[in-house]
Protein backbone atom coordinates (compact mmCIF):
# COMPACT_ATOMS: atom_id res chain seq x y z
CA UNK A 1 0.00 0.00 0.00
CA UNK A 2 1.35 3.63 -1.18
CA UNK A 3 2.10 5.66 1.74
CA UNK A 4 0.71 8.85 2.37
CA UNK A 5 1.54 11.73 4.57
CA UNK A 6 0.15 14.40 5.13
CA UNK A 7 2.02 18.04 6.63
CA UNK A 8 -0.21 20.59 8.00
CA UNK A 9 1.15 24.41 8.46
CA UNK A 10 -0.90 27.04 10.16
CA UNK A 11 -0.74 29.65 7.80
CA UNK A 12 0.88 33.06 10.01
CA UNK A 13 0.10 31.23 13.08
CA UNK A 14 0.32 33.78 15.83
CA UNK A 15 -0.40 36.94 13.56
CA UNK A 16 -3.49 34.87 11.86
CA UNK A 17 -4.82 34.29 15.57
CA UNK A 18 -4.44 38.14 16.35
CA UNK A 19 -6.59 39.15 13.10
CA UNK A 20 -8.94 36.86 13.50
CA UNK A 21 -9.78 37.92 17.22
CA UNK A 22 -9.04 41.45 16.23
CA UNK A 23 -11.08 42.06 12.77
CA UNK A 24 -9.27 45.52 12.93
CA UNK A 25 -6.08 44.45 12.47
CA UNK A 26 -7.11 42.65 9.52
CA UNK A 27 -5.25 43.24 6.34
CA UNK A 28 -2.56 45.20 7.88
CA UNK A 29 1.05 44.75 8.06
CA UNK A 30 1.62 43.01 11.75
CA UNK A 31 4.66 41.16 13.95
CA UNK A 32 4.34 39.02 16.90
CA UNK A 33 7.50 39.94 19.30
CA UNK A 34 8.31 42.89 21.21
CA UNK A 35 9.48 46.54 21.19
CA UNK A 36 12.82 46.15 23.75
CA UNK A 37 16.28 46.95 22.30
CA UNK A 38 17.01 43.04 21.93
CA UNK A 39 13.64 41.58 21.01
CA UNK A 40 13.12 39.44 17.68
CA UNK A 41 9.82 38.79 15.25
CA UNK A 42 8.40 35.84 16.44
CA UNK A 43 6.11 35.97 13.75
CA UNK A 44 4.64 38.25 10.46
CA UNK A 45 1.61 38.48 8.91
CA UNK A 46 1.33 37.96 5.19
CA UNK A 47 0.97 41.82 5.15
CA UNK A 48 4.27 42.45 6.63
CA UNK A 49 6.53 39.73 4.49
CA UNK A 50 5.56 41.98 1.55
CA UNK A 51 7.96 44.34 3.21
CA UNK A 52 10.61 41.70 3.53
CA UNK A 53 10.20 41.34 7.23
CA UNK A 54 10.03 37.14 9.02
CA UNK A 55 10.91 35.77 11.99
CA UNK A 56 14.01 35.51 14.06
CA UNK A 57 14.64 39.39 12.56
CA UNK A 58 15.47 42.29 14.72
CA UNK A 59 11.93 44.08 15.66
CA UNK A 60 14.33 47.61 15.34
CA UNK A 61 14.89 46.03 11.35
CA UNK A 62 11.46 45.58 10.96
CA UNK A 63 10.66 48.98 12.33
CA UNK A 64 13.01 50.50 9.90
CA UNK A 65 11.63 48.28 6.95
CA UNK A 66 7.86 48.85 7.55
CA UNK A 67 7.48 51.92 10.06
CA UNK A 68 4.05 51.38 9.62
CA UNK A 69 3.75 47.84 10.94
CA UNK A 70 1.89 46.88 14.21
CA UNK A 71 3.66 44.79 16.92
CA UNK A 72 1.56 43.00 19.53
CA UNK A 73 3.59 40.85 22.07
CA UNK A 74 2.65 37.36 21.92
CA UNK A 75 -0.24 35.73 23.66
CA UNK A 76 0.70 31.97 24.34
CA UNK A 77 -1.95 30.85 26.15
CA UNK A 78 -4.07 31.71 23.01
CA UNK A 79 -1.81 30.02 20.44
CA UNK A 80 -1.93 27.07 22.44
CA UNK A 81 -5.40 26.99 22.95
CA UNK A 82 -6.45 26.81 18.89
CA UNK A 83 -3.15 25.23 18.36
CA UNK A 84 -4.93 22.32 20.54
CA UNK A 85 -8.33 22.51 18.44
CA UNK A 86 -6.69 22.00 15.17
CA UNK A 87 -4.56 19.34 16.33
CA UNK A 88 -7.65 17.79 17.59
CA UNK A 89 -9.12 17.84 14.36
CA UNK A 90 -5.91 16.33 12.90
CA UNK A 91 -6.43 13.22 15.14
CA UNK A 92 -10.15 13.01 14.35
CA UNK A 93 -8.62 12.37 10.76
CA UNK A 94 -5.39 9.85 11.69
CA UNK A 95 -4.34 7.92 14.81
CA UNK A 96 -0.92 8.61 13.66
CA UNK A 97 -0.39 12.31 14.00
CA UNK A 98 3.10 13.83 15.09
CA UNK A 99 3.60 17.73 16.02
CA UNK A 100 6.46 18.78 15.62
CA UNK A 101 5.48 22.32 16.71
CA UNK A 102 2.49 24.62 17.78
CA UNK A 103 1.45 24.90 14.03
CA UNK A 104 2.46 22.13 12.33
CA UNK A 105 2.30 18.35 12.16
CA UNK A 106 2.58 15.26 10.35
CA UNK A 107 -0.63 13.00 10.05
CA UNK A 108 0.34 9.36 8.43
CA UNK A 109 -3.40 8.77 6.15
CA UNK A 110 -2.23 5.84 4.73
CA UNK A 111 -5.22 3.68 4.09
CA UNK A 112 -7.75 6.19 4.66
CA UNK A 113 -9.52 6.19 1.09
CA UNK A 114 -12.18 4.67 2.10
CA UNK A 115 -13.15 7.63 5.22
CA UNK A 116 -12.32 10.50 3.40
CA UNK A 117 -12.13 9.37 -0.36
CA UNK A 118 -8.82 10.38 -2.27
CA UNK A 119 -5.62 11.83 -0.69
CA UNK A 120 -6.66 15.54 -2.24
CA UNK A 121 -10.32 15.15 -1.10
CA UNK A 122 -9.03 14.37 2.14
CA UNK A 123 -7.01 17.08 2.38
CA UNK A 124 -9.79 19.43 1.50
CA UNK A 125 -11.90 17.98 4.11
CA UNK A 126 -9.47 18.95 6.62
CA UNK A 127 -8.77 22.35 5.60
CA UNK A 128 -12.59 22.85 5.66
CA UNK A 129 -12.94 21.50 9.14
CA UNK A 130 -10.35 23.93 10.50
CA UNK A 131 -11.97 26.76 8.87
CA UNK A 132 -15.26 26.31 10.14
CA UNK A 133 -13.87 25.17 13.70
CA UNK A 134 -11.12 27.71 14.14
CA UNK A 135 -12.01 30.71 11.31
CA UNK A 136 -8.18 30.24 9.99
CA UNK A 137 -6.90 28.23 7.50
CA UNK A 138 -4.25 25.79 7.12
CA UNK A 139 -1.94 24.71 4.38
CA UNK A 140 -1.32 20.88 3.48
CA UNK A 141 1.15 19.36 1.93
CA UNK A 142 0.49 15.49 0.48
CA UNK A 143 3.18 12.93 -0.31
CA UNK A 144 4.57 9.57 0.17
CA UNK A 145 7.28 10.82 2.72
CA UNK A 146 7.33 13.58 5.28
CA UNK A 147 10.35 15.55 3.60
CA UNK A 148 8.03 16.00 0.30
CA UNK A 149 4.92 16.65 1.91
CA UNK A 150 6.65 19.29 4.45
CA UNK A 151 7.71 21.36 0.91
CA UNK A 152 4.44 20.58 -0.71
CA UNK A 153 3.02 22.57 2.26
CA UNK A 154 4.85 25.68 1.63
CA UNK A 155 3.81 25.60 -2.24
CA UNK A 156 1.30 27.26 -2.68
CA UNK A 157 0.56 29.01 0.46
CA UNK A 158 -1.46 30.57 2.07
CA UNK A 159 -4.55 28.56 2.34
CA UNK A 160 -2.62 25.79 0.03
CA UNK A 161 -3.13 22.72 -1.00
CA UNK A 162 -0.38 20.26 -3.22
CA UNK A 163 -0.07 16.61 -3.68
CA UNK A 164 3.07 15.56 -4.93
CA UNK A 165 1.82 11.89 -6.41
CA UNK A 166 4.15 8.71 -5.88
CA UNK A 167 7.29 8.91 -8.80
CA UNK A 168 6.63 12.37 -9.39
CA UNK A 169 8.73 13.69 -5.83
CA UNK A 170 11.80 14.49 -8.83
CA UNK A 171 10.07 16.62 -10.70
CA UNK A 172 8.33 18.29 -8.35
CA UNK A 173 12.01 19.28 -6.74
CA UNK A 174 12.80 20.56 -10.31
CA UNK A 175 9.48 22.36 -10.35
CA UNK A 176 10.18 23.91 -7.17
CA UNK A 177 13.93 24.91 -7.98
CA UNK A 178 16.87 24.58 -5.98
CA UNK A 179 16.28 28.00 -4.21
CA UNK A 180 13.16 26.76 -2.88
CA UNK A 181 14.28 23.38 -1.73
CA UNK A 182 13.89 22.50 2.23
CA UNK A 183 17.21 22.85 3.90
CA UNK A 184 19.30 24.92 1.25
CA UNK A 185 19.50 28.43 2.50
CA UNK A 186 21.22 31.43 2.03
CA UNK A 187 24.80 30.01 2.95
CA UNK A 188 24.20 26.88 0.92
CA UNK A 189 23.18 28.49 -2.29
CA UNK A 190 26.27 30.55 -2.18
CA UNK A 191 28.47 27.11 -1.17
CA UNK A 192 26.27 25.58 -4.13
CA UNK A 193 27.03 28.48 -6.36
CA UNK A 194 31.01 28.30 -6.20
CA UNK A 195 31.42 24.75 -7.77
CA UNK A 196 28.79 25.97 -10.43
CA UNK A 197 25.72 24.02 -9.00
CA UNK A 198 22.60 26.34 -9.67
CA UNK A 199 19.39 23.97 -10.63
CA UNK A 200 18.59 20.11 -8.98
CA UNK A 201 19.57 18.24 -12.24
CA UNK A 202 23.28 19.59 -11.86
CA UNK A 203 23.79 18.80 -7.94
CA UNK A 204 22.28 15.45 -9.01
CA UNK A 205 25.30 14.84 -11.37
CA UNK A 206 27.30 14.61 -8.39
CA UNK A 207 27.55 11.14 -6.57
CA UNK A 208 27.28 10.84 -2.68
CA UNK A 209 30.88 10.87 -2.11
CA UNK A 210 32.08 14.10 -4.22
CA UNK A 211 29.54 15.77 -2.17
CA UNK A 212 30.15 14.38 0.94
CA UNK A 213 33.50 15.31 0.31
CA UNK A 214 33.08 18.60 -1.18
CA UNK A 215 30.35 19.83 1.90
CA UNK A 216 30.83 17.75 4.82
CA UNK A 217 29.48 14.33 5.66
CA UNK A 218 26.04 15.51 6.98
CA UNK A 219 25.64 18.27 3.75
CA UNK A 220 26.58 16.19 1.48
CA UNK A 221 23.96 13.24 2.45
CA UNK A 222 21.42 15.61 2.76
CA UNK A 223 21.92 17.33 -0.93
CA UNK A 224 22.68 13.83 -2.27
CA UNK A 225 18.96 12.83 -1.14
CA UNK A 226 17.16 15.59 -0.89
CA UNK A 227 17.57 16.78 -4.51
CA UNK A 228 16.26 13.26 -5.84
CA UNK A 229 13.15 13.75 -3.92
CA UNK A 230 14.26 11.46 -1.06
CA UNK A 231 13.41 11.82 2.39
CA UNK A 232 17.02 12.43 3.76
CA UNK A 233 15.49 11.60 7.43
CA UNK A 234 15.33 14.98 8.61
CA UNK A 235 11.54 14.42 10.49
CA UNK A 236 11.87 11.99 12.45
CA UNK A 237 10.28 10.12 15.37
CA UNK A 238 7.43 8.46 16.10
CA UNK A 239 3.95 10.05 15.79
CA UNK A 240 3.10 8.96 19.45
CA UNK A 241 6.15 9.41 21.05
CA UNK A 242 6.16 10.14 24.74
CA UNK A 243 7.47 13.50 24.31
CA UNK A 244 6.01 17.00 23.99
CA UNK A 245 8.51 18.87 21.62
CA UNK A 246 8.85 21.92 19.46
CA UNK A 247 10.99 23.13 17.28
CA UNK A 248 11.59 25.74 14.87
CA UNK A 249 13.62 26.12 11.83
CA UNK A 250 15.31 29.76 11.20
CA UNK A 251 14.54 31.62 7.93
CA UNK A 252 18.17 32.65 8.38
CA UNK A 253 21.10 31.38 10.21
CA UNK A 254 20.69 32.67 14.01
CA UNK A 255 24.22 33.26 15.66
CA UNK A 256 22.85 35.50 18.87
CA UNK A 257 21.97 34.54 22.10
CA UNK A 258 19.65 36.47 22.50
CA UNK A 259 17.42 35.33 19.22
CA UNK A 260 18.29 31.65 20.86
CA UNK A 261 17.00 32.74 24.57
CA UNK A 262 13.97 34.10 23.62
CA UNK A 263 12.88 31.36 21.18
CA UNK A 264 13.46 29.50 23.73
CA UNK A 265 11.25 31.05 26.21
CA UNK A 266 8.45 31.48 23.67
CA UNK A 267 8.77 27.10 23.42
CA UNK A 268 8.89 26.55 27.13
CA UNK A 269 4.93 28.46 27.27
CA UNK A 270 4.19 26.17 24.41
CA UNK A 271 5.64 22.43 25.83
CA UNK A 272 4.36 23.86 29.52
CA UNK A 273 0.66 24.32 28.36
CA UNK A 274 0.55 21.57 26.83
CA UNK A 275 1.87 19.10 29.13
CA UNK A 276 -1.00 21.17 31.01
CA UNK A 277 -3.83 20.21 28.48
CA UNK A 278 -2.55 16.70 28.17
CA UNK A 279 -2.40 15.89 31.87
CA UNK A 280 1.40 15.23 32.00
CA UNK A 281 4.18 16.12 33.60
CA UNK A 282 7.76 15.73 32.38
CA UNK A 283 11.09 14.75 34.32
CA UNK A 284 13.56 15.50 31.50
CA UNK A 285 14.10 18.77 29.42
CA UNK A 286 16.26 18.33 26.37
CA UNK A 287 17.16 20.93 23.40
CA UNK A 288 17.87 20.35 20.11
CA UNK A 289 20.38 22.21 17.78
CA UNK A 290 20.82 21.48 14.24
CA UNK A 291 23.92 23.73 12.45
CA UNK A 292 23.55 24.85 8.62
CA UNK A 293 25.89 21.62 7.49
CA UNK A 294 23.39 19.79 9.14
CA UNK A 295 25.10 18.47 11.89
CA UNK A 296 22.35 17.80 14.85
CA UNK A 297 23.45 17.87 18.63
CA UNK A 298 21.17 17.16 21.44
CA UNK A 299 21.49 17.38 25.31
CA UNK A 300 19.07 16.53 28.07
CA UNK A 301 18.91 16.87 32.21
CA UNK A 302 16.70 15.37 34.66
CA UNK A 303 16.92 17.88 37.98
CA UNK A 304 16.00 16.36 41.14
CA UNK A 305 13.88 19.24 41.52
CA UNK A 306 10.24 18.55 39.98
CA UNK A 307 9.14 20.40 36.69
CA UNK A 308 6.26 22.64 37.51
CA UNK A 309 6.53 25.61 34.94
CA UNK A 310 7.38 27.54 32.13
CA UNK A 311 9.57 29.47 33.88
CA UNK A 312 11.40 26.42 35.52
CA UNK A 313 11.84 24.80 31.70
CA UNK A 314 13.52 27.63 30.57
CA UNK A 315 15.88 28.35 33.19
CA UNK A 316 16.94 24.29 32.29
CA UNK A 317 16.93 24.71 28.41
CA UNK A 318 19.16 28.03 29.18
CA UNK A 319 21.79 25.76 30.86
CA UNK A 320 21.58 23.09 28.25
CA UNK A 321 22.35 26.08 25.47
CA UNK A 322 25.62 27.46 27.05
CA UNK A 323 26.79 23.71 27.20
CA UNK A 324 26.05 22.86 24.07
CA UNK A 325 26.95 26.53 22.19
CA UNK A 326 28.43 29.53 21.74
CA UNK A 327 27.60 32.88 20.64
CA UNK A 328 28.63 33.32 16.84
CA UNK A 329 27.79 29.57 15.79
CA UNK A 330 25.41 30.05 13.14
CA UNK A 331 22.11 27.89 14.35
CA UNK A 332 19.65 26.73 11.32
CA UNK A 333 17.03 25.21 14.05
CA UNK A 334 16.54 24.97 17.44
CA UNK A 335 14.09 22.28 19.40
CA UNK A 336 12.84 21.99 23.35
CA UNK A 337 11.14 18.99 24.53
CA UNK A 338 9.65 17.47 27.83
CA UNK A 339 10.35 14.28 28.52
CA UNK A 340 9.87 11.00 30.44
CA UNK A 341 6.47 11.87 30.87
CA UNK A 342 3.86 10.65 33.24
CA UNK A 343 -0.14 11.50 33.40
CA UNK A 344 -1.24 13.57 36.41
CA UNK A 345 -1.32 16.86 38.13
CA UNK A 346 1.18 16.33 40.88
CA UNK A 347 4.37 14.98 40.88
CA UNK A 348 5.29 11.39 41.48
CA UNK A 349 7.62 12.41 44.83
CA UNK A 350 5.91 15.53 46.43
CA UNK A 351 8.62 18.20 48.27
CA UNK A 352 8.87 18.26 52.20
CA UNK A 353 8.80 22.27 51.41
CA UNK A 354 6.85 24.32 49.33
CA UNK A 355 8.25 25.22 45.96
CA UNK A 356 7.95 28.44 44.19
CA UNK A 357 7.21 26.89 41.04
CA UNK A 358 4.56 24.97 42.10
CA UNK A 359 2.71 27.94 42.67
CA UNK A 360 3.47 29.17 39.10
CA UNK A 361 2.08 25.66 37.69
CA UNK A 362 -1.31 26.46 39.44
CA UNK A 363 -1.13 29.84 37.98
CA UNK A 364 -0.81 28.16 34.29
CA UNK A 365 -3.46 26.22 35.09
CA UNK A 366 -6.01 28.90 36.08
CA UNK A 367 -5.08 30.74 33.30
CA UNK A 368 -5.71 27.63 30.56
CA UNK A 369 -9.14 27.05 32.35
CA UNK A 370 -9.82 30.89 31.68
CA UNK A 371 -8.69 30.50 28.33
CA UNK A 372 -11.34 27.45 27.49
CA UNK A 373 -13.70 29.78 28.72
CA UNK A 374 -12.96 32.48 25.80
CA UNK A 375 -11.48 34.69 28.12
CA UNK A 376 -8.45 36.78 27.19
CA UNK A 377 -5.96 36.72 30.09
CA UNK A 378 -2.46 35.96 29.82
CA UNK A 379 0.94 35.78 32.28
CA UNK A 380 3.21 39.15 31.63
CA UNK A 381 6.03 36.89 30.89
CA UNK A 382 6.63 37.58 26.98
CA UNK A 383 9.70 37.36 24.53
CA UNK A 384 11.81 40.05 25.71
CA UNK A 385 14.38 38.37 28.38
CA UNK A 386 15.81 40.44 30.72
CA UNK A 387 14.46 43.13 29.13
CA UNK A 388 11.89 45.84 29.28
CA UNK A 389 9.54 48.14 26.75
Amino acid sequence: MEPVVFHVDMDAFYAAVEQHDHPELRGKPLIIGGLGPRSVVSTASYEARKFGLHSAMPTAQALRLCPSVIVLKPNMQRYNQISKIVMEICKSFSSQVQQISIDEAFLDMTGTQRLYGLPREAGMLLKQKVTQETGLTISVGIASSRFIAKMASDYNKPDGLCRVSAGREQAFIDAVGLKKLWGVGKVTQAQLAKHHILSASQLRAYTLCSLQSLFGHSMGHFLYHACRGIDPGIFTGEAKSHSISTETTFVEDVTTSNVLEQNLLQMSHEVMFRSLEEKQIGRTIGIKLRLPDFTTCTCQITPQANIYSAEQIYSYAKQLLMQKWHEGIPVRLLGLGLYQLYEGDKPMQEELFDDPFQKKRELEKVILAMQKKGQQVFKATNLENKTKD
